[in-house]
């Protein structure tokens, strides 16, 4: 009996792990309730939970998906899914240009694009809210968006962003084991138009009007605000079809709960 009991207690175990186990170059990231800023109200959004990539797509990554998908190749992609800049920093239409990194985040690729490569992937761009949520957590707290360094140093990034010429991997990973949501490049959300930053879209648009105002004053809740405002704002701009040198993407797979 004690036999039954040890083996079926190793099989429940054996399943539990299976079942938790990660894709490969993915991390699991465990949903919840949280509150996110700006666009929604204040309201509490659920997010379940998914698997997001350690880092960024790369260069090399892209390249090989163009290898197997020669309709999103530079000079084949149709017009009606990408802008003059797609691809800009690479010569042809599998070379990269002298002066880009392997290993940098692939830019200059538009919102089609990279959910066309996500899917290939059997995956998909992450909404608005999964990054959110995961973006929020710095290397020891899963919401880290009340401490002023924290938000600091993400502003300090907005103000003088890097280029896409630096290497994946070289920013701390956050408690998740995620890399790079700041201080390299923007990313693309699936549903990156789905929030515009309007007056009327927001209850107390004084309060935020007097965010921008005196920054001498500025507390840990004006600076996550402010952070938060920074990226729903540049949301609200992209089309589509753009391509930027300083816009990047990843990928996200559901995870049955």
């Amino acid at each position: 009996m004690k036999n039954l009991t040890f083996r079926f207690l190793l099989a429940l175990l054996v399943v539990q792990t299976l079942a938790h186990s990660q894709s490969k170059g993915m991390v699991f990231i465990e949903g919840s309730r949280y509150i996110p800023l700006y666009g929604r109200d204040s309201t509490v959004v659920e997010v379940k939970n998914f698997e997001m990539d350690i880092y960024p797509v790369t260069n090399l990554e892209y390249l090989n998906f163009l290898k197997e998908n020669p309709k999103w190749q530079k000079s084949n992609i149709l017009k009606l899914f990408s802008d003059k800049s797609y691809l800009a920093n690479w010569n042809s239409n599998l070379e990269l240009k002298p002066t880009e990194n392997l290993n940098s985040p692939a830019t200059y690729i538009s919102w089609y694009a990279a959910k066309a490569y996500c899917e290939c992937q059997g995956k998909r761009l992450p909404t608005v809210d999964e990054w959110e949520y995961a973006a929020m957590a710095d290397e020891t707290t899963r919401d880290a968006r009340v401490k002023p360094s924290f938000n600091k140093k993400i502003l300090a990034w907005y103000e003088a962003p890097h280029s896409n010429e630096d290497t994946i991997g070289l920013h701390p990973k956050n408690v998740w084991g995620v890399y790079d949501l700041h201080g390299l490049v923007w990313e693309w959300t699936l549903d990156f138009n789905s929030v515009l930053i309007t007056g009327e879209s927001r209850k107390d648009v004084d309060k935020d009007s007097n965010l921008f105002c005196g920054s001498a004053s500025l507390n840990a809740t004006d600076l996550m605000n402010y952070a938060a405002f920074m990226r729903y704002a540049i949301r609200g701009s992209l089309k589509a079809k753009y391509a930027m040198k300083n816009l990047g993407f990843r990928c996200v797979k559901p995870v049955k709960n």
